[in-house]
């Protein structure tokens, strides 16, 4: 069934010292808040942030929630309250919450293609994330594309990529205040109550290739896991690698 047309996208970055990636993150998300077709309120948040990532998001029109959790589900949480409250007179199940990450670029259709799931009923979207390949070795690269074929989303979440209708994240009861995994059991969440969850890969986002990331785990453990099937001869290629993206 077609669920109420969205009138507002609340859009949450979490920041914790990425000042190496946040320029890029927020120029790639300000080509996509330009091409949406609704109003966008946008939050970024610092949280803990030793770092320039202040001074970085400084120079862009969207405001700031500083936090000091150094915890990423702390962090999404505050930011998601921050931008709801900016929006009192749209009912939440008009309006759609699109989450990514500091060290991650969105696609210019990211926000404009939440919006068309919506229309057609999504609840919630898990999107795609592909590694930056400027971070892996040559042979991490095959092998990541090897596994991954275009039109068909693995239905992984990733909170880089994850959009939710803001009545279905209240009744979920939002974000948990985890160090990782409060993406996953988000939608977990969702889909308990019956949210109709919808994968894509039609607004793909690019995130860091990175080992070693912010959190214990996450796409950056993802990615050392799948390292482990490299051949032998990729090893200090990898080790190297590791280094330059630490």
């Amino acid at each position: 069934m077609t669920r109420a047309s969205i009138r507002a996208v609340a859009v949450v970055i979490p920041v914790h010292d990425e000042a190496a990636r946040l320029e890029r993150c927020l120029n790639a998300l300000g080509a996509a808040v330009a091409a949406a077709r609704v109003p966008c309120v946008v939050r970024i948040v610092l949280d803990a942030c030793t770092d320039e990532s202040a001074d970085i998001a400084a120079r862009h029109p969207f405001p700031v929630v500083p936090v000091d959790a150094n915890a990423v589900g702390a962090a999404r949480a505050n930011g998601v309250s921050a931008a709801l409250a900016a929006l009192p007179h749209v009912p939440p199940h008009r309006v759609w919450i699109a989450n990514t990450d500091a060290d991650s670029v969105v696609p210019v259709n990211w926000i404009a293609l939440q919006l068309e799931l919506a229309a057609a009923g999504a609840d919630v979207m898990v999107g795609t994330v592909r590694p930056d390949f400027d971070d892996l070795t040559e042979d991490h690269r095959r092998l990541w594309l090897d596994t991954h074929e275009p039109g068909k989303p693995n239905g992984h979440t990733h909170g880089a990529n994850l959009g939710v209708r803001a009545s279905t994240y209240l009744q979920a009861a939002g974000f948990d205040e985890l160090v990782e995994h409060e993406d996953v059991r988000l939608v977990e969440a969702c889909r308990a109550i019956g949210a109709t969850v919808v994968a894509s890969d039609a607004a793909e986002v690019v995130t860091s290739g990175r080992f070693t990331g912010r959190t214990p785990g996450g796409y950056a453990g993802y990615l050392r896991e799948q390292a482990l099937r490299l051949p032998p001869r990729a090893e200090r290629a990898l080790l190297d690698a590791e280094r330059s993206t630490a």
